[in-house]
């Protein structure tokens, strides 16, 4: 293997490994329902790609060849953790929780 592959996938690796450590601490330090949402359902999402994709990349310069499991991973990544959060907010916006003070805009207040 080659060392700018290795850079890539080091990068990669440190890529997922920033943005799933800011959506862990969003969770844990953001104030509300909502902004606990967002911060780990994007970031994660990110961040698992990225660690899928240099996984993906390794695995293609080895013996083993290009990983099935790995797409499968980021295209099921990709297709359910969006949606889901949008899920999880509409429901949350439907039962009331109530937010931080200073959040914009409501879509259900007429």
């Amino acid at each position: 293997m080659n060392m700018f592959t290795e850079f890539v996938v080091a990068a990669l690796l440190l890529l997922g490994a920033a943005f799933t450590l800011v959506g862990a601490i969003g969770l844990a330090a953001l104030p509300d329902f909502f902004t606990r949402l967002h911060g780990p359902t994007k970031a994660t999402t990110v961040g698992v790609g990225a660690m899928a994709l240099a996984s993906i990349i390794w695995f293609s310069n080895q013996a083993a060849g290009i990983g099935f499991v790995e797409i499968l991973i980021m295209v099921f990544l990709l297709l359910t953790a969006p949606p889901s959060a949008n899920m999880m907010a509409k429901a949350a916006m439907h039962m009331g929780v109530s937010k931080v003070g200073n959040t914009r805009g409501d879509p259900w207040e007429q």
